[in-house]
């Protein structure tokens, strides 16, 4: 059975809307794919949809035109939906498109069912996008994707707390150490408890705590305190020393009022809507919410009192690194698909410089360098200065630090078992070492099931 475990980097933002078709300018951004005459033929899609993922298909109305192709979307899902569909139409043969959706996190149950891609596009095209996430997803030589957008966390924090001057001194008068952003995760421990301690905010640090979100949340502050989930053999290793002291600080924070009491029930909405609230000093947090936080009709309380940087590195041990994780939407071709070359030409187009350009300013975070560039010289005539920093920021992080999860067809089944536990460990019914130990075992049993130790 097929087996790995990647390591990989993405990209960045802004806010705006789709165009039609327009006459290119030198300087404006270019399409791709409408050289090709596809006169008469049918190029159909299984992909992600709802919110602002759809917009991007309205501009396939300009493919259409210019190709003489008609793109005729069978199926629009979301993530974990779309994922069942491909996984069930593989396992069956009922695959009836010629694209698909993909994701980094997903990719390795789709080896062997979507077409290696580096034979439709050259090296020259595959130039733009960032390296990282072109190796990381070629498997034995094979292609398995092309990148649409991406997405990582950065460090968000309330400007109102750590640019206060009575509360730097109280922060230096409680600690003897000056109040910064912090850059180690026992900085933010120390930090999160002052806020709370001393009244400033009602909770000191903010995070989702249950199902993927939760088990996602713990794997960075693991490898960002130099630990792994699983070592090279995919035994579990996440119940080592490491993975204990992360699981014992997640089960402080819960029992001593550092993050929500609701935390274990929090999905990402519930989650960033604490921070909007101004109810929550420090955080990780998707720049998809960036726009979100500046409203100042939707948050109030933290418009223009935030600032974000790069993620903090863990707990002081051998290997600590910043934080990171993420992953990346994409598209590929099913190997069943009936209309190949024209489906490459699609994929062409979706991810081409303009259509990439389009996407970022919804406030999606592009893979392509020459897009990067361009945000990040329009944001440069901002006369809000987060604006330009937060490119700036996101281009490092995804340049130095983002991370997939380990790149395994059994991720969401692991998260499932692991997610539900480390809830138990927050909330005191187990101890950390018994709780990850049960975890390990449930997980190795489960891999083990699946042929990784054979």
């Amino acid at each position: 059975m097929r087996k790995l475990l990647i390591v990989f980097s993405v990209i960045m933002l802004a806010a705006f809307s789709f165009g039609g078709l327009v006459t290119a300018q030198d300087d404006a951004p270019q399409y791709a794919g409408l050289d090709a005459d596809l006169s008469g033929v049918t190029i159909r899609m299984a992909t992600i949809g709802g919110g602002q993922y759809e917009a991007m298909y309205d501009s396939i109305s300009v493919f259409e035109e210019a190709t003489g192709a008609t793109v005729e979307i069978v199926a629009l899902l979301d993530g974990f939906a779309i994922d069942q569909k491909l996984k069930t139409d593989f396992a069956v043969g009922a695959v009836d498109y010629d694209v698909s959706w993909n994701h980094t996190s997903f990719m390795a149950q789709y080896v062997g069912f979507v077409e290696p891609l580096n034979q439709y596009f050259t090296d020259e095209e595959l130039a733009v996008f960032s390296p990282a996430i072109i190796e990381a997803a070629t498997i034995d030589g094979n292609l398995q994707l092309i990148p649409r957008h991406a997405d990582v966390a950065a460090l968000h924090y309330r400007t109102d707390l750590y640019e206060d001057a009575d509360i730097q001194a109280a922060y230096m008068e409680a600690t003897g150490e000056a109040l910064v952003v912090p850059t180690s995760l026992a900085q933010v421990d120390r930090q999160a408890r002052f806020f709370v301690e001393n009244g400033h905010s009602t909770f000191g640090y903010g995070m989702a705590g249950t199902e993927e979100a939760l088990t996602g949340r713990f794997y960075e502050l693991l490898f960002s305190s130099g630990g792994a989930l699983f070592d090279e053999n995919f035994e579990p290793t996440f119940n080592n020393e490491i993975g204990v002291e992360v699981a014992t600080l997640l089960r402080n924070w819960y029992v001593d009022g550092i993050i929500a009491p609701d935390t274990t029930a929090l999905l990402w909405d519930g989650d960033a809507q604490n921070f909007c609230n101004g109810d929550v000093a420090v955080k990780l947090e998707w720049y998809g919410w960036y726009s979100y936080f500046q409203d100042p009709e939707s948050c109030p309380a933290v418009a223009g009192n935030f600032s974000l940087t790069r993620g903090f590195n863990g707990f002081d041990n051998a290997g600590a690194r910043p934080t990171g994780w993420a992953g990346a939407h994409a598209f590929s071709i099913p190997v069943a698909a009936q209309n190949k070359d024209a489906a490459a030409e699609l994929i062409r187009f979706l991810t081409s410089e303009r259509v990439a350009y389009e996407e970022a300013l919804l406030g999606f975070l592009p893979v392509r360098d020459d897009v990067w560039a361009r945000l990040i010289d329009e944001a440069s005539a901002s006369d809000v200065p987060l604006d330009q920093v937060r490119l700036e920021v996101a281009r490092t992080q995804i340049s130095d630090d983002f991370r997939t999860p380990p790149l395994i067809a059994e991720w969401i089944e692991f998260s499932n078992i692991f997610y539900p536990i480390m809830q138990g460990i927050m909330l005191g019914d187990l101890e950390p070492q018994a709780g990850l130990d049960q975890a390990a075992a449930a997980t190795r049993e489960r891999l083990a099931a699946a042929g990784y130790y054979d």
